[in-house]
């Protein structure tokens, strides 16, 4: 599979499990398909800037993360749709960022391979909306 695929898989389980050590990572990663070894996982958590804090792997800071996620543009589609382009590959790691920031205006997300759609509860929100995903995206 693409190293791009791996990479926000790996963002997907840092972000959604309490992981200790790297082996957990190559066990998860090959259990879905992966062919990983410890030492490439290894290069994939520095590029991604996963570090270890209190004995877990941990997501980097936002701002560190922007350009991994690879997020291109964002746009209204009608009036409580966004659309979220990203680079191949990594929709759903910006997807599982966009469902963690605690956005109460954020109905869900549907992401594919480079392409989310954002869902709002009220048109009036949308636009605040938009603000802040180009916020959190660097847009």
């Amino acid at each position: 599979m693409e190293k791009s695929v791996r990479l926000h898989k790996i963002l997907e389980l840092v972000g959604a499990r309490n992981i200790a050590r790297q082996d957990e990572i190559v066990s998860l990663l090959t259990e879905l398909g992966f062919g990983v070894t410890q030492a490439s996982v290894s290069r994939d958590l520095d590029e991604l800037g996963i570090v270890k804090v209190d004995g877990l792997y941990t997501l980097p800071a936002l701002d560190k993360r922007k350009a991994k996620l690879g997020v291109r543009s964002v746009e209204a589609a009608g009036d409580v749709l966004i659309v979220v382009k990203s680079e191949p590959g990594f929709a759903s790691a910006a997807a599982t960022q966009i469902d963690s920031a605690g956005m109460g205006e954020v109905v869900g997300t549907i992401a594919g391979d480079d392409t989310i759609f954002v869902a709002v509860r009220k048109p009036n929100q949308q636009r605040a909306v938009i603000k802040r995903l180009l916020e959190m995206f660097g847009g």
